[in-house]
């Protein structure tokens, strides 16, 4: 910062606002911020030239400065009411968020504010950081400091009654246990979430975040249908928005279809008035996978893995019901191509299905454990012997019907019998 200051005039900011290049804005703001000034009129600028100053910071991809920023305000906070502290430090933090790559660098700066909300007695304002900071840990994997963090969290905010954080808090934890795999805590943290949004206004963001988050689970059930439902209930709030998640709730939802074996329906969708505003790379892998579905092709299916690795593979949920999906194909076709054979060479097989030996020769052996048909491998001679299906001998249950009425008969006369004696 320079050592001479600038008034906490409307005139500096448009100074600043005037300025040739970014770095001069910047350097004039400094100034302004170093205006000793308390009165009124001199806050409401310093508010506004902390607002600029944070804009210029985060188009530059500055983002140690605004850590350096939110530090060299502290002083500041203490001269403003606490509810626009709050809002200039949600802010900061919000604009590091926008700069790519910063994920340690926001950890460290919500880990520094919360040990100063809490030495400075902010409870409203440390709740806020302290969920920012779980939602940060669970991005970056740190599962179990993020589960201790919310723990002592919810129960605090519960206590409290704030409902609007609360189901903020809610919807976190369900997605943090969906992430650890503990299905009946994910859903038990979403119903939570409802039940306190259903008692106050939830902004159409947060309530799109909700039906999110209960597709992915009903998906995960495969009760697709219902989570159809919930994608396109979350894709009608983002995209009224225009916010950048819709693209995700459309791909779940063109996952929906494709698992309930209506990959047709795929096509329509995308050609939608809605679905062409999201044309792209998720829309686009969406397409192959339903093309390959439709033709019960694995070689498309695997080409479109191939192409389509970011959308497909690296999106967990998209990635889970895709495997499924290509497990139950991949049956069917080796069900199909085995049917008219009593013995055949896996090499045959796997030139049919177009798919590698030691690939085919596994999911096989897989099929005769899971007896999803009768046969055995005889790996000497690189050969599938198939044994026809067992015809189960209906004199087997019918003796076992037999006794057992018989049973039924004996314990009738025993109690008969014991009544005449008595």
């Amino acid at each position: 910062m320079s050592s001479s200051y600038l008034p906490a005039t409307t005139e500096s900011i448009a100074q600043a606002l005037e300025a040739k290049d970014h770095s001069e804005s910047i350097s004039i703001l400094y100034r302004v911020l170093d205006d000793p000034s308390s009165s009124p009129e001199a806050l409401r600028m310093k508010e506004q030239a902390i607002t600029n100053l944070t804009d210029l910071l985060r188009q530059e991809n500055r983002g140690e400065d605004l850590r350096s920023l939110l530090t060299s305000l502290r002083p500041f906070f203490s001269l403003i009411p606490k509810a626009k502290t709050a809002k200039i430090v949600r802010g900061i933090i919000d604009s590091v968020a926008k700069i790519p790559g910063t994920s340690d660098l926001q950890i460290s700066l919500c880990k520094e504010m919360v040990q100063w909300t809490r030495d400075e007695k902010r409870t409203f304002l440390r709740q806020r950081v302290e969920a920012r900071l779980a939602a940060l840990l669970m991005e970056t994997k740190e599962y179990s400091e993020a589960l201790t963090l919310l723990s002592g969290l919810v129960k605090e905010v519960r206590r409290l009654d704030d409902k609007l954080l609360l189901v903020d808090i809610d919807l976190l934890e369900s997605k943090l246990h969906f992430s650890l795999r503990n299905l009946p805590k994910a859903k038990a943290a979403l119903t939570a979430a409802r039940t306190a949004a259903n008692a106050i206004y939830v902004p159409p963001a947060q309530q799109g975040a909700i039906d999110l988050q209960s597709g992915i689970l009903h998906a995960e059930e495969k009760d697709y249908k219902t989570g159809y439902s919930y994608f396109f209930e979350a894709f009608e709030s983002f995209n009224a928005l225009e916010d950048p998640k819709a693209v995700f709730s459309l791909k779940y939802m063109l996952l929906c279809k494709i698992m309930v074996n209506q990959a047709d329906d795929v096509g329509g969708i995308i050609s939608s008035k809605a679905g062409l505003q999201y044309v792209g790379p998720d829309l686009d892998a969406m397409k192959a996978v339903a093309d390959a579905h439709s033709k019960r092709s694995l070689k498309l299916f695997e080409s479109a893995l191939q192409d389509y690795k970011a959308q497909l593979e690296e999106d967990p949920i998209v990635h889970r019901h895709l495997s499924s999906l290509y497990d139950t194909l991949l049956e069917q076709n080796l069900c199909r191509l085995i049917e008219p054979f009593s013995r055949v060479e896996i090499a045959h097989i796997a030139e049919l299905i177009e798919l590698p030996i030691d690939h085919v020769e596994r999911k096989m052996s897989q099929m005769i454990l899971d007896k999803k048909f009768a046969g055995t491998l005889d790996q000497g001679a690189g050969c599938l012997i198939i044994f026809d299906d067992p015809k189960t001998d209906a004199i087997y249950p019918a003796t076992l019907e037999t006794i057992s009425n018989v049973g039924k008969v004996v314990d009738s006369l025993y109690v008969r019998s014991a009544k005449i004696m008595a």
